[in-house]
Protein backbone atom coordinates (compact mmCIF):
# COMPACT_ATOMS: atom_id res chain seq x y z
CA UNK A 1 0.00 0.00 0.00
CA UNK A 2 1.25 3.51 -1.03
CA UNK A 3 2.15 5.78 1.84
CA UNK A 4 1.85 9.20 1.03
CA UNK A 5 4.64 11.27 2.62
CA UNK A 6 4.46 14.74 1.78
CA UNK A 7 7.97 15.98 2.71
CA UNK A 8 11.23 13.73 2.45
CA UNK A 9 13.07 15.17 5.57
CA UNK A 10 15.97 12.36 6.19
CA UNK A 11 16.87 12.35 2.56
CA UNK A 12 18.73 14.56 0.34
CA UNK A 13 16.62 12.33 -2.70
CA UNK A 14 13.47 12.77 -3.63
CA UNK A 15 11.29 9.56 -5.47
CA UNK A 16 8.61 8.71 -8.40
CA UNK A 17 5.46 7.81 -8.15
CA UNK A 18 3.46 6.55 -11.13
CA UNK A 19 0.17 6.17 -11.61
CA UNK A 20 -0.92 3.94 -14.66
CA UNK A 21 -4.12 2.23 -15.88
CA UNK A 22 -6.54 1.97 -18.69
CA UNK A 23 -8.61 5.27 -19.93
CA UNK A 24 -11.60 6.46 -17.59
CA UNK A 25 -9.56 4.59 -14.35
CA UNK A 26 -9.04 7.94 -13.00
CA UNK A 27 -5.07 8.38 -13.25
CA UNK A 28 -5.20 12.62 -14.00
CA UNK A 29 -7.91 12.68 -11.42
CA UNK A 30 -5.31 10.63 -8.41
CA UNK A 31 -2.67 13.30 -9.97
CA UNK A 32 -4.76 16.41 -9.33
CA UNK A 33 -5.72 14.81 -5.59
CA UNK A 34 -2.05 14.62 -5.36
CA UNK A 35 -0.95 17.81 -6.51
CA UNK A 36 -3.19 19.74 -4.63
CA UNK A 37 -2.35 18.19 -1.56
CA UNK A 38 0.77 19.63 -2.14
CA UNK A 39 -0.31 22.60 -2.97
CA UNK A 40 -2.18 22.66 0.57
CA UNK A 41 0.80 21.84 2.19
CA UNK A 42 2.81 25.07 0.98
CA UNK A 43 5.36 22.77 -1.01
CA UNK A 44 6.42 24.31 -4.55
CA UNK A 45 4.47 22.25 -7.29
CA UNK A 46 4.90 22.25 -11.29
CA UNK A 47 2.87 20.44 -13.25
CA UNK A 48 3.67 19.80 -16.98
CA UNK A 49 1.51 17.63 -19.94
CA UNK A 50 2.23 17.28 -23.64
CA UNK A 51 1.93 19.95 -25.52
CA UNK A 52 -0.27 17.95 -27.88
CA UNK A 53 -2.84 17.36 -25.33
CA UNK A 54 -5.48 19.92 -25.99
CA UNK A 55 -8.85 17.84 -24.94
CA UNK A 56 -9.91 19.78 -22.75
CA UNK A 57 -7.58 22.96 -22.20
CA UNK A 58 -4.71 24.18 -23.31
CA UNK A 59 -2.60 25.33 -19.63
CA UNK A 60 -4.89 22.88 -17.43
CA UNK A 61 -4.09 19.06 -17.07
CA UNK A 62 -8.26 18.09 -16.47
CA UNK A 63 -9.54 15.01 -15.44
CA UNK A 64 -12.63 13.06 -17.47
CA UNK A 65 -14.74 14.89 -14.70
CA UNK A 66 -13.72 18.12 -15.51
CA UNK A 67 -11.77 18.68 -12.09
CA UNK A 68 -8.38 20.92 -13.42
CA UNK A 69 -5.43 22.31 -11.97
CA UNK A 70 -3.30 24.72 -13.52
CA UNK A 71 -0.11 23.09 -15.81
CA UNK A 72 2.75 23.96 -18.21
CA UNK A 73 2.53 21.98 -21.89
CA UNK A 74 6.23 21.47 -23.24
CA UNK A 75 7.73 20.06 -26.53
CA UNK A 76 9.62 17.32 -24.70
CA UNK A 77 10.72 15.80 -21.64
CA UNK A 78 14.23 17.93 -21.56
CA UNK A 79 11.45 21.19 -20.68
CA UNK A 80 10.16 19.68 -17.63
CA UNK A 81 13.66 19.34 -16.50
CA UNK A 82 14.37 22.60 -16.96
CA UNK A 83 11.21 23.83 -15.64
CA UNK A 84 11.12 21.63 -12.64
CA UNK A 85 14.59 21.96 -11.36
CA UNK A 86 14.24 23.16 -7.85
CA UNK A 87 10.30 22.55 -7.03
CA UNK A 88 9.43 20.00 -4.40
CA UNK A 89 6.64 18.13 -6.34
CA UNK A 90 6.77 17.55 -10.37
CA UNK A 91 3.55 16.27 -11.78
CA UNK A 92 3.39 14.85 -15.10
CA UNK A 93 0.18 14.01 -16.62
CA UNK A 94 -0.06 11.91 -19.97
CA UNK A 95 3.75 10.24 -19.73
CA UNK A 96 2.78 7.70 -22.55
CA UNK A 97 3.31 10.82 -25.19
CA UNK A 98 6.63 11.90 -24.08
CA UNK A 99 9.62 10.93 -25.75
CA UNK A 100 11.80 8.03 -24.01
CA UNK A 101 14.16 10.81 -22.39
CA UNK A 102 11.41 11.36 -19.36
CA UNK A 103 12.82 8.45 -17.89
CA UNK A 104 16.10 10.37 -17.30
CA UNK A 105 14.40 13.49 -16.52
CA UNK A 106 12.29 11.76 -13.55
CA UNK A 107 15.24 10.13 -12.02
CA UNK A 108 17.52 12.85 -11.97
CA UNK A 109 14.33 15.41 -10.81
CA UNK A 110 13.90 12.99 -8.06
CA UNK A 111 17.87 12.92 -7.34
CA UNK A 112 17.72 16.32 -6.58
CA UNK A 113 15.44 15.91 -4.31
CA UNK A 114 11.92 16.12 -6.00
CA UNK A 115 8.58 14.12 -5.23
CA UNK A 116 7.70 13.15 -9.13
CA UNK A 117 4.30 12.17 -9.56
CA UNK A 118 3.48 10.59 -13.34
CA UNK A 119 0.08 9.80 -14.87
CA UNK A 120 -0.24 7.86 -18.28
CA UNK A 121 -1.77 5.17 -19.93
CA UNK A 122 0.35 1.67 -19.62
CA UNK A 123 -1.08 0.05 -22.64
CA UNK A 124 -2.13 1.15 -25.98
CA UNK A 125 -5.28 0.47 -27.58
CA UNK A 126 -3.85 -3.16 -28.31
CA UNK A 127 -3.08 -3.96 -24.74
CA UNK A 128 0.89 -3.38 -26.05
CA UNK A 129 3.19 -1.52 -23.47
CA UNK A 130 2.63 2.41 -24.40
CA UNK A 131 6.10 4.58 -24.45
CA UNK A 132 8.09 5.59 -21.78
CA UNK A 133 5.48 3.92 -19.48
CA UNK A 134 6.87 0.25 -18.53
CA UNK A 135 10.69 1.96 -18.16
CA UNK A 136 9.14 4.58 -15.43
CA UNK A 137 7.39 2.00 -13.64
CA UNK A 138 10.56 0.10 -13.32
CA UNK A 139 12.04 2.56 -11.60
CA UNK A 140 9.84 4.05 -9.72
CA UNK A 141 9.60 3.60 -6.28
CA UNK A 142 5.63 3.54 -6.03
CA UNK A 143 3.80 2.29 -8.20
CA UNK A 144 -0.42 2.56 -8.45
CA UNK A 145 -2.47 0.86 -10.98
CA UNK A 146 -5.74 2.04 -11.09
CA UNK A 147 -9.02 0.73 -13.15
CA UNK A 148 -11.70 1.33 -14.94
CA UNK A 149 -15.41 -0.24 -15.05
CA UNK A 150 -15.75 -2.45 -18.04
CA UNK A 151 -19.18 -0.98 -20.24
CA UNK A 152 -19.53 -4.41 -21.00
CA UNK A 153 -19.44 -6.55 -18.50
CA UNK A 154 -18.85 -4.20 -15.18
CA UNK A 155 -15.90 -6.30 -14.41
CA UNK A 156 -12.66 -4.32 -13.18
CA UNK A 157 -11.23 -2.84 -16.96
CA UNK A 158 -7.84 -2.27 -17.77
CA UNK A 159 -7.94 -2.44 -21.66
CA UNK A 160 -8.93 0.80 -23.48
CA UNK A 161 -10.36 -0.19 -26.51
CA UNK A 162 -10.65 1.97 -29.06
CA UNK A 163 -13.97 2.52 -31.16
CA UNK A 164 -12.79 4.46 -34.24
CA UNK A 165 -11.26 3.93 -37.24
CA UNK A 166 -7.51 3.50 -37.98
CA UNK A 167 -4.02 2.09 -36.70
CA UNK A 168 -1.74 4.57 -35.38
CA UNK A 169 -0.96 4.77 -31.86
CA UNK A 170 -1.70 8.04 -30.62
CA UNK A 171 -5.31 9.26 -31.29
CA UNK A 172 -5.96 11.71 -28.86
CA UNK A 173 -9.90 11.11 -28.06
CA UNK A 174 -12.47 10.35 -25.30
CA UNK A 175 -15.88 8.19 -25.33
CA UNK A 176 -16.44 8.22 -28.40
CA UNK A 177 -13.30 7.04 -29.58
CA UNK A 178 -12.51 4.51 -26.39
CA UNK A 179 -14.12 2.44 -24.06
CA UNK A 180 -12.78 0.91 -20.96
CA UNK A 181 -12.98 -2.84 -21.47
CA UNK A 182 -12.07 -5.95 -19.19
CA UNK A 183 -9.51 -8.85 -20.09
CA UNK A 184 -12.55 -11.13 -21.13
CA UNK A 185 -14.41 -8.33 -23.28
CA UNK A 186 -11.08 -6.97 -24.69
CA UNK A 187 -10.55 -10.27 -26.26
CA UNK A 188 -13.77 -10.85 -27.79
CA UNK A 189 -13.14 -7.95 -29.46
CA UNK A 190 -9.99 -7.95 -30.59
CA UNK A 191 -11.01 -11.40 -32.14
CA UNK A 192 -13.68 -10.01 -34.76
Amino acid sequence: MFLENPVNQHNPCGWIEVICGSMFSGKTEELIRRMKRAQFATQSVEIFKPIVDTRYAEEDVVSHDMNSIRCTPVESSSNILILGDGVDVVGIDEAQFFDDGIVEVCNELANRGSRVIVAGLDMDFKGKPFGPMPNLMATAEYVTKVHAICVKTGDLAHYSHRKAAGDKQVLLGEKEEYEPLSRGAFNKVMKR
